[in-house]
C-alpha cells in the first residue's frame, strides 16, 4: 500500500451510482489487512461530530482522533454544502494530516466545483491545494450502477408479464 507508506492521499472523482464507495471500502480494508489502521466517516459525519464539540478541549480531542489513523476514509464530500465553520473543521483535519498520512477521499464533483461545497470559505482553495498535493486523484466515468440494474429490474419485469389478450 504505498500511498498509505508515504502518506499519500487518494482521490476517486465520479458521479454517484459509480462505486466510488465500494472502491473506498476495498481499500480500506487492504489497508487494513496490511496492517494499518483505518478510519472510515462520510465527510458529513466527520463535520457534524467536529462541529458539534462545544469545547476547545473537546473539539482538539476529536480532531487528534481524526489525525491518528495511518488512513482516514471521507466519503461523499460533494453532497452537501457547508458553512464556514465547517470549511475550517475539515481545513484543520487536513491540515493534522497533511504529508503524513493518508486520505482516501470520494467526490461526486470536479475540484474546480468545489467552491460551491464551500461557498463563502477563504480556505476552500487552501484546503483543495493541500489535499491535491501528494495526491494520486482517480477520475471514474461510466453509467451508474444503480439505474443499470434498476433498468434490468424493469426489463426482466416486462419480460415476465404475459401479453394482453
Amino acid at each position: 500500500m504505498y500511498f498509505t507508506k508515504h502518506g499519500r492521499n487518494l482521490i476517486l472523482v465520479a458521479p454517484q451510482g459509480l462505486g466510488k464507495t465500494m472502491i473506498a471500502k476495498n481499500v480500506a480494508h487492504q489497508a487494513i489487512l496490511h496492517g494499518h489502521s483505518v478510519l472510515s466517516v462520510t465527510a458529513a459525519e466527520l463535520l457534524m461530530d467536529l462541529s458539534s464539540q462545544d469545547s476547545p478541549r473537546g473539539l482538539d480531542r476529536r480532531l487528534r482522533h481524526y489525525a491518528q489513523p495511518a488512513l482516514l476514509v471521507c466519503d461523499e464530500l460533494g453532497y452537501l454544502s457547508y458553512d464556514n465553520r465547517n470549511a475550517d473543521l475539515l481545513f484543520q483535519v487536513v491540515s493534522r494530516r497533511y504529508e503524513n498520512k493518508s486520505i482516501l477521499l470520494t467526490t461526486n464533483l470536479p475540484f474546480s466545483d468545489w467552491p460551491s461545497i464551500f461557498p463563502n470559505a477563504t480556505c476552500a482553495i487552501a484546503l483543495i491545494d493541500r489535499i491535491i498535493h501528494h495526491a494520486d486523484i482517480i477520475p471514474i466515468e461510466g453509467d451508474s450502477f444503480r439505474r443499470r440494474e434498476a433498468q434490468g429490474t424493469s426489463d426482466a419485469r416486462r419480460q415476465k408479464r404475459p401479453d394482453k389478450p
